[in-house]
């Protein structure tokens, strides 16, 4: 059974503001269940240091973190991976236009 159909023209909102994971992550589940970076390293362990890292901004979610941050947040490691995937496709469409313009 399939859960997901990924297709060719699989997409998602895009009404929805582009946001990093981390600042899902920070807004989403660590400020409502009153958790912090320390915390949060605890219970998924990743480190404090790439947690901050994540929130920032300045580091992508692997998907060995996807999966801790599901186990520990109830989510999917999917659920990550897809973030991670959009905000970083929306941060990398100015380059294919560029690169499209240089062309023609």
């Amino acid at each position: 059974m399939e859960l997901i159909q990924l297709t060719p023209h699989l997409d998602v909102d895009p009404s929805q503001p582009l946001r990093t994971p981390g600042d899902i992550l920070l807004h989403a589940y660590l400020i409502p269940h009153a958790l912090n970076p320390a915390r949060l390293a605890r219970r998924t362990g990743i480190p404090a240091h790439h947690l901050k890292a994540l929130i920032d901004g300045t580091r992508p979610i692997a998907p060995k973190a996807a999966i801790r941050l599901s186990l520990a947040l109830d989510t999917t490691a999917f659920y990550w991976l897809a973030l991670q995937a959009r905000y970083d496709l929306e941060r990398a469409k100015p380059l294919l236009h560029a690169r499209r313009a240089i062309v023609e």
